[in-house]
């Protein structure tokens, strides 16, 4: 039974649900919304008071308020200390198959360090995965594919859509990297999903020639921000033009990019609101029209995101996101040079580039323990390699009229089973 909402969904999403413009979107929107607070209205005591025609007048919410409310919030009663049980105790044991009362159950800390739950239902389960295969298997070819995953933790998602048309294999990022590519190398997979740092990691053996199996159709990059650098890496180790991406997180399947490379917002799933920082960036403000167990409504996510006015030429409506550039809490803060200015903030984009314009750095990381002080981790710690990242820095805030802060130069370490988060602030 699970399968067939599976293929349901499949096939609305890629077939049937189809939108010529933004009237067409906006309609279908306002009808899934409206469902949507009728159940929660009659379902979730949180929502038990809301006015089902002005989902603006509802509460934004974040991860806090839900962590602080999930027993009130869900709708099947769910215990907070109970769900959070299982989903830890999944985590030790890397055996994700064990649920509550026949609901998953995930654990979420995301790049923000905040732990939360998620909670999903087989029916939600099954279309999710639907949704994501409607929307990434390649144009002309549906079936026979072998789709490899590198995450964090294992997922019901995944594993129940398994079947003769699709083989899914999920590789442990706890597990050795050596091990893992030596897997990979048998599997062969025609799809490869994986965070950017991952990515390069096979990439590196790729182009050293210690494998040469591995030849996917697609390559897609998850979890991760994947930056311009990264980027060009993984195109140039796996001969693609395009490195695609899946914006998802556990309350959502938010973004994915079509075949001309341009990263769309899945708008017959979720509705973004935008909570505008400046004219192009933008904090999205998300409701998922098919979450049922777990709510998602005015969901405000930590992540910045750049927007633009382009047309793609898929022809498609939805929303198109220029990038996905990192995590709020990550923008830098730096002491203002201008004596009626008390601090400047620089999106952390800015303070990739420093690295970026810089050759011979493979891997980095930026860390800001306060406004006069930053550590670069750096894989190559030439002497001017190190000057010449001073020296962007020193432009950096003569543009950006801050005071420089001291540059503390560090060798660059892998954490193994964190996402990799190129530039952090940490107060």
């Amino acid at each position: 039974m699970g399968i067939l909402v599976a293929v349901k969904n499949f096939i609305e999403v890629r077939w049937i649900r189809k939108f010529r413009n933004r009237e067409d979107i906006e309609k279908y929107q306002d009808k899934m919304i409206k469902e949507q607070l009728e159940f929660m209205k009659n379902n979730s005591p949180y929502y038990k008071n809301i006015n089902t025609d002005k989902i603006d007048e509802i509460d934004i919410v974040d991860k806090k308020t839900m962590m602080d409310n999930f027993e009130r919030m869900n709708t099947l009663g769910l215990d907070k200390d109970e769900a959070l049980k299982i989903a830890i105790e999944s985590e030790h044991t890397r055996d994700f198959s064990k649920k509550y009362d026949g609901i998953s159950v995930g654990l979420s800390s995301g790049t923000s360090g905040h732990r939360g739950l998620f909670v999903l239902s087989d029916k939600e389960t099954m279309q999710w995965a639907g949704a994501i295969l409607a929307k990434l298997l390649p144009e002309y070819n549906l079936i026979g594919h072998r789709i490899a995953f590198f995450l964090r933790a294992d997922n019901n998602l995944y594993e129940a859509i398994n079947s003769v048309f699709i083989k899914f294999k999920f590789f442990d990022l706890l597990a050795s990297m050596e091990e893992n590519i030596k897997e990979l190398e048998k599997y062969n997979p025609t799809i490869l999903v994986a965070p950017a740092s991952v990515l390069k990691e096979i990439g590196k053996e790729k182009l050293s020639k210690k494998i040469d199996k591995i030849s996917p159709k697609k390559i897609i990059s998850v979890a991760e921000v994947l930056t311009e650098k990264d980027e060009r890496f993984i195109k140039k180790a796996f001969n693609k033009e395009i490195i695609h991406q899946v914006y998802q997180c556990t309350e959502g399947f938010l973004a994915y990019t079509c075949k001309y490379g341009n990263i769309h917002v899945n708008e017959d799933i979720v509705k973004i609101e935008k909570e505008e920082i400046d004219k192009e960036r933008f904090i999205p403000i998300i409701t998922d029209f098919y979450r049922k167990t777990q709510p998602i409504i005015r969901y405000r996510l930590n992540d910045v995101l750049v927007s633009t006015n382009k047309k793609c030429e898929c022809k498609c409506p939805f929303m198109i996101i220029d990038k996905i550039e990192g995590r709020e809490d990550d923008i830098f803060i730096f002491e203002s040079s201008l004596l009626k200015e008390k601090e400047v903030q620089v999106y952390s984009d800015f303070i990739s580039r420093c690295l970026v314009y810089v050759p011979d750095i493979t891997n980095y990381r930026v860390i800001q323990i306060d406004k006069k002080h930053i550590i670069v981790y750096i894989d190559n710690m030439d002497k001017v390699i190190t000057e010449n990242i001073t020296k962007e820095f020193k432009r950096l805030s003569e543009r950006k009229k801050f005071r420089m802060p001291e540059i503390e130069f560090k060798e660059y370490e892998t954490e193994k089973n964190k996402k990799v988060k190129r530039v952090e602030r940490r107060f």
